[in-house]
């Protein structure tokens, strides 16, 4: 059995061995000098998971899908300068997305910085905007032989005590909190010296468990506004699959007054949801609007994707808007009266308890609409020639059971939006700042991290920016891609104020003849096309039936159809 080594370096030692401590197991490195006594701690660990990841914005988002897969904590670990700053939009997502994402940034010693030394910035509270805690340590000198001046044993004493304090802090916030933190760790030359023991033991500060309080008189306030309230809306955003009870979901399907809006990645399902809310609400009037407006709003889960219905709820209000949430409340429309710091299941168990429904046309009028929409929808995909819309119909359709399908952002989530998926699939996409930078390496870390056989839906400009995240050693044998292709931005082309020129190719639409062909072959992936719907249709069966090597497949579409039909397709609900 190898005999285990540790950094020479007492703080090395003591972040190592505090992540053991709380259950961070899997470490993202990038190759680095001034982070080596970190990388030899963690890698030499035998119960650490370290993967090596080159560039660090992939190596960041690598790392959040790991997190969202495994819902704990996972470690970051880069050199000094501007490779930490590489780190900030995976940062910025984790923040916005609840991911608790632990940053270790080695640094040079406080009197280097600003003096000319390479590899070095003013990496203090870089992320001071989007981050949980900044722990700024104290570096050591390590010396050789035993300091018997106590003035200089106490001050390496309480540099110590400071540490293991500011370690504890920062994890023990990103536990709790649910969230980023930064931990900027300066290292004093030599770095890869090694021990075959230990020479600290730090202090562990255990995780405290939030105790959140839902006072009696404000329960029986809510209850009495819930149960005369004929027309209740709950909408549900971003949500891992399971966080709701089933019982809860048919709760709420058996009380009439109560109508639920779910977004694709809710995960949630239900044959009296609305699951499609764009194609329930892009066409109403006014009147229908003051129809549709609730009494009371309960939201539950992360941001919501559809600008329509943000739009309505910020013109037509609810009397009361209550979001639950252990967490956070954003007042996305304006109106938000209570913040229950509950999770939503033990809020639901408190609150329904005994709770009748009541009576109401909410429900049933709305479903009604909702049914006619289907059809004229099925009807609209039936008649049209192939394009985005029509490679979508055929993608969801294509793919196998129990998938997770990673989406990416801008076109692919609002296009899913539009669909009915299998229920079996897990979904889920970067909406926290909703970028589309980082898709492919989260994606993989998803697919690493859960086991479950993933699909990633994405289209060409964001492939095209993450590409790097396919350079790496992790990516699962029966991993699968597939890129949407329509040569640009094809989102800008059906936004208000579009107009033809040459400039709006070139600076929004950014139209491109790229293809993904020779990045699979740089990368070991199979490739595939398709240029019709009976080749996606084909060629989706094969890329299903290959697990042995990851598969790509490269859908194009017409770039300039693509936005009439889709805003055809909204007028065809009229």
């Amino acid at each position: 059995m190898k005999k285990r080594l540790y950094s020479k370096i007492p703080l090395a030692q003591s972040i190592v061995t505090l992540c053991e401590a709380k259950g961070i197991t899997h470490i993202v490195i990038s190759p680095g000098s001034r982070n080596a006594p970190l990388t030899i701690g963690f890698s030499e660990h035998p119960g650490m998971q370290c993967y090596s990841i080159v560039d660090e914005r992939c190596a960041a988002f690598f790392a959040l899908g790991i997190t969202q897969q495994i819902q704990k904590p996972v470690a970051l670990v880069c050199s000094s300068g501007s490779a930490l700053l590489n780190y900030y939009p995976a940062i910025s997502e984790a923040f916005y997305s609840d991911i608790p994402l632990v940053v270790l940034s080695a640094d040079r010693p406080i009197e280097r910085i600003d003096i000319g030394d390479g590899q070095t910035i003013r990496q203090k509270n870089v992320f001071e905007n989007h981050i949980l805690y900044s722990a700024n340590l104290y570096s050591e000198v390590v010396a050789e032989t035993k300091i018997d001046d106590p003035k200089v044993r106490q001050k390496q004493h309480e540099a110590q005590k400071h540490n293991e304090r500011e370690i504890n802090l920062a994890l023990n916030k990103a536990i709790e909190q649910k969230g980023p933190v930064h931990i900027n760790v300066p290292f004093y030359e030599p770095l890869y010296d090694k021990l075959d023991q230990p020479t600290i033991i730090p202090r562990n500060i255990p995780v405290e468990k939030p105790h959140h309080q839902f006072s009696e008189d404000l329960q029986s306030e809510m209850h009495e506004e819930w149960s005369q309230a004929k027309r209740k809306m709950v909408l549900i955003g971003v949500n891992s699959p399971g966080t709701v009870e089933q019982k809860w979901i048919e709760y709420f399907a058996d009380d009439p007054s109560v109508l639920v809006l779910t977004e694709t990645t809710s995960n949630i399902h239900h044959a009296s949801h609305i699951n499609c809310i764009d194609q329930l609400i892009s066409t109403l009037k006014e009147d229908e609007f003051k129809t549709l407006q609730p009494d009371i709003l309960l939201t539950i889960g992360g941001m919501v994707v559809s600008k329509r219905i943000k739009a309505f709820l910020r013109q037509y209000q609810p009397k009361s808007h209550w979001h639950i949430d252990s967490k956070k409340a954003y007042d996305t429309y304006f109106c938000l009266t209570e913040h229950i710091k509950l999770q939503p299941n033990v809020f639901f168990s408190r609150f329904f308890q005994n709770m009748k429904s009541v009576d109401s046309t909410y429900k049933p009028f709305w479903i009604s609409i909702r049914d006619h929409r289907r059809v004229r929808h099925a009807a609209y995909l039936d008649k049209i020639s192939f394009s985005d819309l029509k490679a979508f119909e055929a993608i969801f359709n294509g793919i196998a059971d129990g998938q997770m399908i990673q989406l990416s952002n801008s076109s692919t989530v609002r296009y899913a939006q539009l669909f009915t998926l299998n229920p079996t699939f897990q979904v889920f996409c970067n909406r926290g700042t909703s970028g589309i930078d980082g898709s492919t390496s989260t994606a993989i870390g998803a697919a690493l991290a859960s086991g479950v056989p993933t699909t990633l839906i994405t289209g060409d400009l964001s492939f095209f920016y993450d590409s790097n995240g396919l350079w790496n050693d992790y990516i699962p044998s029966d991993f699968k891609i597939i890129v949407i292709n329509n040569e640009g931005g094809g989102i800008f082309r059906i936004l208000p104020g579009k107009e033809e020129s040459v400039n709006f190719e070139k600076y929004f639409e950014t139209t491109h003849h790229l293809t993904a062909m020779h990045l699979c072959k740089m990368f070991g992936l199979e490739y595939h096309t398709a240029h019709t719907l009976e080749e996606l249709v084909h060629e989706s069966k094969k890329i299903y039936k290959n697990n042995n090597t990851p598969q790509l497949l490269e859908v194009f579409t017409p770039r300039k159809e693509n936005d009439s039909t889709l805003v055809d397709y909204f007028r065809y609900f009229v």
